[in-house]
This record gives C-alpha cells, structure tokens and sequence, in this order.
C-alpha cells in the first residue's frame, strides 16, 4: 500500500491509531495537492465556505508549510487545491 492509498479516507488532524471517520460528523473531501484524499471535520464549522488553510509537511514548503483548500462552486463536500504557503 503506497501513501496516497494509506491516507484516503482518513479525517484530517485525527490520530493516526483513529483516523476514520465518526457517525454524526460532517466531512469534505480534500481534492488535489498534498492532502489529496483526506477528510476534513467540517461539523459545526462556518468558516469553511471561506476556504480553509490546513498545516502540512508533505506540501511544497515542508515542515511548517500550509495547503489552501477552497470550496468547489456547487460541490460544498468538496474543497479544491489551490497551493502550498510557508
């Protein structure tokens, strides 16, 4: 199993023994960049419409760096790639 298949489907930020999703939660899909894959907890959370900014090693800027994800027009359980920041 490579990375990529190993991250799919699991929630962003979650422990790694426990990253599945949980009954009763709200999640989006993280599309392209370096999260591709991964499950965001949007539950109980406005500021998602606005993007979001999500803290990452495996982006362009390494340890440190972010990944901008933008909610996809007409998709709200979708948030695209739009690129990595220091």
């Amino acid at each position: 199993m490579d990375e990529t298949e190993f991250m799919r489907g699991r929630v962003y930020g979650a422990d790694h023994e426990d990253a599945a999703p949980r009954a009763g939660r709200v999640y989006a899909h993280l599309v392209g960049g370096p999260l591709d894959g991964l499950l965001l907890d949007v539950t109980d959370r406005d500021d998602v419409r606005q993007g979001v900014t999500l803290r990452t090693e495996i982006g362009r800027y390494g340890p440190g760096g972010r990944a901008q994800y933008l909610p996809r027009p007409g998709d709200e359980h979708r948030l695209d790639w739009h690129g990595d920041m220091p």
